[in-house]
């Protein structure tokens, strides 16, 4: 069987649904994941599957696998990532397999795994691969069963029994994207109190509106637009399994990851003073800057929800998010990417001040920056072609190299990193004025075109 090893990623497996997760090969790799977790003693696990047209064949294909190893299977459904992460607490199992191709395109489908309660990746990922390369699946003696529960109401009281607002009544535009967010938001927000303005609320896994990446600003046009005609306190939008959040304040202005961060560490290292304070690369001066004025140590961090979950767990944190929107709170929570959760919080902020959400944030630095620039590099080079970039940035420059190279230039900084799920490299600059943007702009085009890549244009 030809399975193109490119699937297995950092921290989950993705692909192009009809010709690299065919029924065979998804089959086959839930025969390796059932015998990586019956080899740890695990023999139950979870399944679930976001809104994509592909998921309930995949599914099908995975289910036989799983169960053919010797794996019983309990089924919740179509659901989110994050009921999926809770759905392991709920009934206490200690492995899974969610379906979703995430903020990915259309074509796309995926699997994120679980061992224990947390996501696999890396070296496991690599694990399953080299299984199915060596045909190491041992014969079971067992067919496993399948099991189906609904556990959709538990988990929205979960929520709703951890988040309380305060007497303000806020109206919030929830955009869904038609993703899998779809099923459960309005009910969500009307259990909080807030007058709800739904968008895009029906599942579809063809996205017919628009594409549910909240990191990209023209996946957010609507929101904005209805944020303003509504008047609402608040827009939200959530990617396609709704671990990400997407944010619109009152004047219809995006506020992106690291900015809607500083809001969550003012509340967290306000009640928990000199926390470690893990910040992706990806991320503004200015966050690092609001968590030292905070009493916050900053820790620079690689991207990747299963990567950043591991180091808050080694360093004992209480919260940190990425750029992409994936928020992880640990202080109040289970430590996973929940942007219903994520959402909560930001509403409990919001109810409990007399500002508006614009005017949280007006004491913030403003820095100039470009958005997230995807530039298209094969898998097979990308990170090659960033080890380059690296050496020939240190020669002019002190850099964060954790993630790829951030390099610190006199007015601000320039990011370029190979992309876990995607074959691109993501860049990203910022400085404390136009003139010093245009010269970092400049210099890391230039740094990156010069190792072979085509030519593009900064994304704002």
């Amino acid at each position: 069987m030809n399975i193109n090893p490119a699937i297995f990623r950092e921290y989950d497996i993705r692909g192009i649904a009809e010709t690299e997760l065919t029924p065979p090969v998804v089959h086959k790799i839930g025969q390796a994941y059932g015998a990586f977790v019956l080899g740890k003693g695990v023999n139950k696990v979870l399944i679930g599957g976001d809104v994509r047209l592909s998921t309930p064949v995949i599914r099908e294909g995975l289910i036989r696998g799983l169960t053919s190893a010797g794996l019983d299977i309990v089924d919740i459904g179509t659901v989110t990532s994050p009921m999926f992460y809770f759905g392991l607490h709920h009934l206490d199992l200690d492995g899974g397999i969610m379906i979703t191709g995430s903020h990915n395109p259309g074509e796309y489908n995926g699997m994120k795994m679980a061992c224990g309660k947390s996501t696999i990746y890396g070296a496991d990922i690599q694990q399953i691969k080299k299984i199915i390369q060596e045909d190491n699946i041992p014969e079971s003696r067992r067919e496993g069963t399948v099991g189906r529960t609904d556990i959709a109401e538990a988990y929205l009281d979960m929520l709703s029994s951890k988040i309380r607002l305060g007497p303000r009544r806020l109206k919030v535009v929830a955009d869904a994207g038609n993703g899998a967010a779809s099923l459960y938001i309005e009910k969500f927000l009307k259990f909080l109190g807030c007058e709800v303005i739904p968008l895009f609320c029906e599942p579809d896994g063809k996205f017919p509106n628009h594409h549910p990446d909240p990191v990209k600003r023209e996946n957010l046009t609507f929101l904005v637009e209805e944020v303003k005609k509504q008047q609402a306190d608040v827009g939200v939008a959530y990617d396609g399994d709704a671990d990400r959040i997407g944010v619109v304040d009152d004047t219809g202005e995006v506020i992106w990851g690291d900015k809607l961060m500083v809001l969550y560490w003012r509340e967290i290292l306000q009640k928990n003073p000199g926390q470690q304070a893990i910040i992706e690369v990806k991320c503004s001066q200015a966050l690092v800057d609001e968590i030292e004025r905070l009493g916050g140590t900053p820790y620079f961090y690689k991207t990747g929800h299963s990567l950043i979950k591991a180091k808050m767990k080694e360093l004992n944190a209480l919260f940190t998010g990425e750029m992409s929107g994936h928020m992880f709170f640990a202080d109040e929570y289970y430590g996973f990417d929940d942007a219903f959760y994520a959402t909560g919080r930001l509403l409990r902020i919001l109810s409990l001040s007399d500002a508006k959400l614009s005017g949280l944030l007006s004491d913030l630095p403003q820095y100039h920056s470009t958005a997230e620039t995807r530039i298209d590099c094969p898998d097979a080079v990308k990170f090659g072609i960033i080890d380059k970039i690296r050496e020939q940035a240190l020669k002019d420059y002190d850099a964060v190299t954790i993630d790829g190279v951030r390099i610190i230039y006199p007015d601000g900084w320039g990011l370029v990193r190979a992309s876990n799920t995607q074959p691109v490299l993501v860049a990203r600059c910022e400085a404390r004025t136009p003139e010093g943007l245009s010269f970092i702009t400049a210099d890391l085009k230039k740094r990156i075109l010069r190792v072979g890549l085509q030519d593009f244009n900064w994304e704002y």
